[in-house]
């Protein structure tokens, strides 16, 4: 009796092993795996402890670097474990001997190699069951991989090129400001555009394969939820700012930017308001944004509404990203960036991101002190750490619940 209700639970864990597997590795959609996120939830806390106490921004990242790698690595190994253990139970009671030689049986047949032959039809079809079971459990994840690896490097791209127009970590009153240093404004369309079609991608590839969420950029000062968190303001500014002159590529990017946000929240079961009111409060604080508008207009920006006037506006754009980009920088515990919420573990302050210095021929070799990383106000960058301030602004009558107005969403 014991023997056959082993068998029952072999062929439980072999079901459960075959679901989690295709879970994971063959529905093309956001599917839940409870291996897979046991898995997730041990190595995300043992890589968190690990790094607690670990004061350098590069070492921290070199370390958490390897939680995505580990975390596959863990689930091969469990679900290979799982096949040995399983196809040893369906073995035990078909098979003269106890359970180790059963296990013996299961562990031959699953890698192929063959130095113990069965006896008997059902212990042979079984054994040739496991082996093919191992074989394609293999054959799988050598086919998920390049996959998986295809979608970092799109992603890792585009977060490069982010790089050298809003600083690392990227910020995005950095990124108009850089554009109006050199007069190029015109490019920000383009820059809306393809980020448009970047969040798109993210939004596909992450909730399908979520270990990407995970896999951290090359660069440890950069991120690509740090990234995308930088346009969406950016957009967000533009349109609070110049409601007339601000492309009009910018609305479908923050449209597109706000659904993968909290797509990306619902996939790693973090909740979040899917239809947020435009006067709900924020973490940013009116100040901070006062200070990078005064950032902004030193770098040249020519503005069309002043702040009083443009932070509604401002407001009922990021009322829909911030709360799902905050969990998430959270939850993955990312390098600490201008408006990005906080992260406890991390003792240095966010920075402004520095600029190249400006240097023409004929110039003396120094350093421009005005494009270096520094104060943006009083002795301090601007940190997102301010509690939720401001009353509810009034919604006009008649007025549309579309982002760009001051009670409004797209």
């Amino acid at each position: 009796m014991v023997r056959w209700l082993g068998f029952a639970v072999g062929l439980g864990l072999l079901l459960a092993t075959a679901s989690s597997v295709i879970k994971t590795l063959l529905i093309p959609r956001a599917s839940r795996s409870a291996v897979g996120s046991a898995l997730g939830w041990l190595v995300r806390g043992t890589f968190r402890r690990i790094t607690t106490r670990v004061e350098d921004l590069r070492q921290r990242e070199r370390f958490l670097a390897a939680s995505g790698p580990t975390w596959l690595i863990a689930l091969l190994v469990t679900w290979l474990a799982s096949l040995l253990v399983g196809y040893a139970l369906l073995l035990w009671p078909l098979k003269r001997g106890g359970f180790p030689l059963a296990l013996e049986e299961s562990g031959s047949s699953i890698f192929t190699l063959g130095f113990v032959r069965p006896s008997g039809p059902a212990p042979s079809a079984i054994v040739f069951l496991a082996a093919a079971s191992g074989l394609a459990l293999v054959a799988m994840l050598i086919a998920y991989l390049p996959v998986l690896y295809a979608a970092f490097n799109r992603r890792e791209i585009q977060v490069t090129t982010l790089e050298a127009l809003a600083g690392n970590p990227a910020w995005g009153p950095e990124l108009l400001a850089r554009q109006a240093l050199i007069g190029d404004v015109a490019y920000l369309p383009k820059v809306y555009e393809r980020w448009t079609e970047w969040a798109a991608d993210i939004s596909e590839s992450h909730t399908s394969y979520r270990t990407l969420i995970y896999f951290r950029s090359p660069d440890p000062q950069a991120s690509w939820l740090l990234s995308l968190l930088a346009v969406l303001d950016a957009a967000a500014l533009h349109l609070a700012i110049n409601p007339s002159s601000a492309p009009p590529e910018a609305r479908p990017l923050l449209r597109v930017g706000y659904i993968t946000m909290r797509k990306l929240a619902n996939g790693v079961s973090i909740a979040v308001n899917e239809d947020p009111h435009p006067d709900d409060p924020l973490v940013l604080t009116r100040q901070e944004f006062e200070d990078a508008l005064e950032h902004m207009r030193e770098a040249g920006w020519q503005f069309e509404r002043d702040a009083g006037a443009a932070w509604p506006h401002f407001h009922g754009w990021r009322v829909n990203y911030e709360a799902a980009a905050y969990a998430l920088a959270c939850l993955l515990d990312l390098p600490p960036a201008l408006w990005s919420g906080d992260r406890p573990q991390h003792r240095s302050p966010p920075q402004l991101p520095a600029r190249p210095p400006h240097r023409e021929p004929g110039d003396p070799d120094e350093a421009d002190p005005s494009h270096s990383a520094g104060p943006i106000r009083g002795g301090r960058a601007v940190r997102a750490t301010g509690q939720p301030r401001g009353a509810r602004q009034p919604r006009g009558a008649g007025q549309p619940r579309g982002a760009g107005q001051p009670d409004g969403r797209p």
